[in-house]
């Protein structure tokens, strides 16, 4: 009797036992759809926004590959609908901040360290004030270094002290940015697209196709570069080249959260011998090498807001000590230059004047 009710006893712990692990594994599988619950939601909103992305490209391939008409168009209404496209793109550019600043002169220049190969580029996130250093080295790879601050890089070993940010795909050239926690930058294949990556969350925010046909590289002593993303006080741009303006830069506003483009301007700056350019409030500033080994300069001069013309601009020299500048980065927050030199990070300090002073 005495061995009966120990068996008992034995067997309702083990059977209370195993209904609290079953109840903690319900609990646990229960949280776990929840989450799942709230991740599934979270894709369903992003898939609604890539669909209408999708959409919006299929819209944009459409007008590029239409179907043939099964009657004659008139050719009058063609010339009147490429007139609407021009004269749009030459509607007065509507400015998102009232900065006003332009450069006097270059009044300092720091070498900080050489890291990486003979092209790349370095950058702070423009759009924030987070402190934290991006390098991009090299022209065709797909992992970001990410510092802490300026002083963490400089007194790295190389890489030792970064975190590594691994992209889903390669970067082309050496024209991103990094702007509100997000690094843009251009992936290439049969199209260019253009990719939106957050850098919080290590996942692909957005992107979207260039639209643009026949593409060149931007600048002739940078080739691998076929779109140099830029931001400043107005947000994101695109300084690009297309076989129609081959011999010239062109210039399109994007909208940062979508990638749309707002506006697109073709500037008079060639692309010959051009290094690298870069955009303080809304004006593009286009750098050429010069016959002076240890210089680059400032020669061509692109406001959209016909502020500033080429005629109106300071003489800018760049006291250039290696290569020719592969990437040239404003930040507005430090009125400072971000510059890649044959693998050297220089700082370049601005000296600003108003865009009426002139």
């Amino acid at each position: 009797m005495q061995d009966r009710i120990s068996l008992w006893h034995e067997q309702t712990n083990r059977y209370a036992t195993e209904l609290r692990e079953f109840k903690q594994q319900m609990v646990a599988q229960i949280e776990t759809l929840d989450k799942d619950k709230e991740t599934l939601r979270t894709d369903l909103d992003s898939v609604g926004t890539r669909v209408d992305r999708v959409e919006r490209e299929m819209d944009y391939l459409e007008t590029q590959n239409g179907a043939q008409p099964c009657v004659d168009v008139d050719d009058k209404l063609v010339e009147q609908q490429v007139t609407v496209v021009k004269e749009k793109n030459k509607v007065k550019y509507a400015k998102a901040t009232d900065c006003r600043d332009m450069i006097s002169s270059i009044k300092a220049m720091k070498i900080l360290k050489r890291v990486g190969g003979p092209k790349g580029m370095w950058t702070k996130d423009v759009g924030s004030s987070s402190g934290k250093v991006y390098i991009f080295n090299g022209t065709d790879e797909d992992t970001i270094y990410e510092f802490g601050s300026i002083r963490d890089f400089t007194i790295s070993q190389g890489t030792s002290m970064a975190k590594t940010v691994r992209l889903p795909s390669p970067w082309r050239g050496s024209g991103h940015t990094v702007y509100n926690n997000h690094a843009y930058y251009v992936k290439e294949g049969k199209e260019l697209r253009l990719i939106k990556y957050n850098l919080q969350n290590d996942s692909v925010a957005d992107s979207a196709v260039f639209p643009v046909q026949d593409h060149v590289p931007v600048y002739s002593l940078t080739p691998e570069t076929v779109i140099d993303l830029a931001a400043d006080e107005e947000g994101l741009w695109a300084i690009y080249a297309t076989k129609e303006t081959e011999r010239h830069i062109s210039l399109a506003k994007m909208d940062a959260n979508t990638l749309d483009i707002e506006q697109m301007w073709d500037t008079p700056c060639p692309r010959e011998n051009a290094e690298a350019a870069f955009i303080i409030c809304g004006t593009v500033y286009v750098v050429y090498n010069t016959a002076l080994p240890s210089r680059s300069r400032v020669q061509c001069v692109f406001d959209v807001s016909d502020m500033v013309t080429n005629d109106d601009a300071p003489l800018v020299y760049f006291p250039k000590r290696y290569g020719s500048h592969s990437s040239l980065k404003y930040n507005p927050l430090e009125q400072l230059i971000y510059a890649w030199d044959d693998g050297y990070q220089i700082l370049y300090k601005l000296a600003m004047k108003k865009k009426l002073e002139v």
